[in-house]
C-alpha cells in the first residue's frame, strides 16, 4: 500500500468552505429576522479581505487596511442586509458613518466571542492580494522558493473552532 493520498477529483475543500460561509449568512439572516437586535451577549467579529472582488468600503478604510479589516457587530450598527452571496451593514468609523458591502467569499474569519464560536476561512479568489510591494532580498520564503522548495500555502486546511470551555 502507498502512504500517499491520491488527489481528489471532488473539490471537498471548496465545498466545505462554501458550506461554512453559508453559516455566516444564516447567522446574520437570523439577526435580521429578529429585528437586527443581537440577542443576549452575542456579538460578532468579522474579518475580510478589503480588496476582494465585490467588497465596497470607503477609500479611506481601504487605505488604512490594505489587506484585511475586522469589523465588530455589537451595539452600533444599522441597515444590516443579508443576501445569498453578501451582506451590507452601516457602521461608524471615527464618527463618520459608512456602508460596507462584504461578499461571503471575502470573509476570512467569523467569531462570536460570547459563546466561544469561531470559523476561519481561506481566501477564495487569487486576485484578492493587496497591491504588490517590493520584495526584500532577505525574505526567507522567497529564498526557499528559489531553491526549489515548495511553499505550503495551507490551501487544504479548514479550521472550525467551537471553543471548548475548560
Amino acid at each position: 500500500m502507498s502512504d500517499e493520498t491520491p488527489d481528489s477529483l471532488i473539490p471537498y475543500d471548496a465545498i466545505v468552505q462554501e458550506a461554512l460561509r453559508a453559516v455566516v449568512g444564516r447567522v446574520l439572516g437570523e439577526i435580521v429576522a429578529g429585528g437586527s437586535e443581537l440577542p443576549g451577549n452575542h456579538h460578532f467579529y468579522i474579518t475580510f479581505k478589503t480588496h476582494a472582488p465585490g467588497v465596497s468600503i470607503p477609500k479611506s478604510l481601504c487605505e488604512r487596511f490594505p489587506d484585511e479589516m475586522t469589523i465588530v457587530l455589537q451595539n452600533k450598527f444599522w441597515d444590516l442586509k443579508v443576501e445569498d452571496d453578501r451582506f451590507s451593514v452601516g457602521l461608524s468609523f471615527n464618527q463618520v458613518p459608512a456602508t460596507l458591502v462584504v461578499p461571503y467569499g471575502a470573509i476570512t474569519q467569523f467569531v462570536d466571542p460570547a459563546v466561544d464560536f469561531g470559523l476561519q476561512f481561506q481566501a477564495t479568489v487569487a486576485d484578492m492580494a493587496p497591491p504588490a510591494t517590493e520584495d526584500p532580498d532577505n525574505d526567507e520564503a522567497e529564498q526557499g522558493e528559489r531553491a526549489g522548495v515548495p511553499k505550503d500555502d495551507g490551501s487544504n486546511v479548514v479550521t472550525v473552532d467551537f471553543g471548548r470551555k475548560k
